[in-house]
């Protein structure tokens, strides 16, 4: 890897900042005191769209040879992962929630705010020794990425790194991924 590649603070702010100017932020939703941020106003503009996938393909420009695959996670890490696996001329694999994957899977449960879910994915998706990049929209409390990372180290896949759009840093999902390279284009301190 090509660490010398990486972005400065200043591409970085210049980043955040555009993608961030297409995110549409709803006060007091799904209750008080939470601001959900929509991507709907990100992917239904064709300019925001590309940014997007733009600003996310720039953070890891560093890395890209060094990735094989790229999981993107159901449903809206398919909606940037696939772009990303195109332009870079890799693989997609995408996981999916348990029972929609119609072949031989493994399955991973992670704990939500009131129960369980569980993804999976197939049993041949990953080949070991694959290098792979995680994609999704937002991460909030890390479960699912560590669910996701889970079942792909036990196909032998090694996981490179983890890329998302936003980031809810006031949720502490960076620390379920501690050792594993963790990058967002927007992050916002709250919840």
């Amino acid at each position: 890897m090509n660490e010398a590649l990486k972005l400065s603070n200043e591409k970085r702010i210049e980043l955040a900042e555009k993608v961030d100017s297409y995110v549409r932020s709803i006060p007091d939703f799904p209750e008080p005191g939470i601001i959900f941020r929509d991507i709907t106003t990100v992917t239904q503009d064709a300019d925001g769209l590309q940014t997007a996938i733009d600003s996310m393909e720039q953070l890891i420009e560093w890395m890209k040879e060094d990735i094989d695959v790229i999981v993107g996670l159901e449903s809206r890490g398919f909606i940037f992962g696939m772009p990303i696996a195109r332009d870079l001329k890799k693989s997609f694999v995408p996981v999916r929630k348990k029972g929609k994957l119609p072949c031989d899977t493994i399955g991973q449960k992670y704990d939500l705010e009131y129960g369980q879910a569980e993804i999976e994915m197939h049993i041949d998706s990953i080949k070991p020794g694959q290098k792979v990049l995680i994609v999704d929209d937002l991460i909030a409390t890390g479960g699912t990425i560590e669910a996701a990372i889970k079942l792909i180290e036990q196909l032998g896949g090694e996981v490179v790194g983890c890329l998302f759009l936003l980031e809810l840093a006031g949720l502490n999902g960076r620390e379920k991924l501690k050792g594993y390279y963790v990058e967002s284009v927007v992050t916002y301190e709250g919840k």
